[in-house]
């Protein structure tokens, strides 16, 4: 991965009379690992996602002002929210931290926990507030590495599977951490993710504790499959192929253990008409691929009355993969 402070600097284009003086930016949820693409694989969606506030003060520094939608739980605190956090440390990297003050306002539209890449849409959505402010000083292939560091504060591991698709948009390959090299894959016209969220809280960090370290050479054999299965389906617009190529045999057998109901809601979506269906990130959040949105919203309905009947409230989105990612509102 690369580090930020390797990036070239560039001083040079910024010019403080050019600077804006506010801007509210959106960044979109994510889908992470695509099912059978763990750490690797991810799509932003239209809904739901985070805002971004960011006014220019007459004080030095960074700081933020209130943070919404999050009952209390995200810290004030600039050098421990990482939306602060990674402000600072881009305008460290471009040595004008002590030639600017900005105050922020957090908007969180998406539940924290949920496993919808809460903490990535929040980062992104700073970062390319930031950047914006000051004129667009950095591509955003140059902002992809501030944006890992801000995971790798949230949940202690720098992984790029919710912030390459939240920053970039559409559906995104990470090749390579070392150093970091994104690929953006075709989207098919019709593909639409229906996602549920099962209000029961799985923490990233236990998640992610599950996880074995070895895995044997037959299964790893029959993901590598997967993977390159869906690659070629998401480059042929091959529904049957995408259906067929997104399983697990890694992940999804120890992390469905912590998300109630889990098979019956996979054989309720497949059942529905989905193609294919699994966790999102670490859950609990769950999501049913579908071609075209009827399919989707079919199998979340279905989905949802199940989870109602056991006594587990829930929520639901169904959304197109988002080709954009973030995008400046005023």
């Amino acid at each position: 991965m690369s580090n930020p402070e390797q990036l070239i600097k560039k001083e040079n284009t910024l010019n403080p009379d050019n600077w804006l003086k506010e801007v509210r930016v959106f960044a979109p949820a994510t889908v992470a690992n695509m099912i059978c693409g763990f750490d690797i694989l991810g799509f932003a969606v239209e809904k739901p996602g985070d805002e971004v506030f960011m006014q220019q003060v007459e004080e030095v520094g960074v700081r933020i002002r209130s943070i919404k939608g999050d009952d209390g739980r995200l810290p004030l605190d600039p050098d421990k929210n990482t939306v602060s956090a990674c402000v600072k440390m881009l305008l460290n990297h471009l040595g004008i931290e002590n030639e600017i003050g900005v105050e922020i306002d957090l908007i969180k539209h998406m539940p924290i926990g949920s496993g919808l890449g809460s903490s990535s849409a929040s980062t992104v959505a700073g970062l390319f507030a930031i950047n914006a402010l000051l004129g667009n000083p950095l591509t955003k292939n140059e902002l992809m590495p501030f944006c890992v560091e801000g995971e790798r504060l949230a949940c202690g591991h720098g992984h790029a599977d919710n912030v390459a698709p939240a920053l970039m948009g559409g559906i995104t390959l990470i090749r390579g951490y070392e150093p970091l090299d994104i690929i953006s894959l075709p989207v098919p016209e019709d593909l639409v993710a229906g996602i549920v969220f099962p209000q029961v809280d799985v923490p990233t960090r236990d998640a992610r504790q599950l996880i074995k370290e070895k895995v044997s050479l037959k299964d790893a054999v029959n993901q590598w499959g997967n993977i390159a299965g869906l690659v070629a389906g998401l480059y042929r617009s091959d529904y049957d192929l995408i259906g067929r190529s997104m399983h697990d045999v890694l992940i999804e057998p120890t992390r469905a253990i912590l998300i109630p109901e889990f098979y019956e809601m996979k054989r309720i979506a497949m059942e529905a008409g989905a193609l294919s269906f699994g966790i999102s990130g670490s859950g609990p959040s769950v999501v049913a691929i579908s071609k075209g949105a009827e399919a989707a919203q079919l199998a979340v309905n279905r989905i949802q009355e199940h989870l109602t009947a056991n006594g587990i409230e829930s929520l639901q989105f169904v959304s197109a993969v988002n080709a954009e990612g973030p995008k400046i509102l005023s």
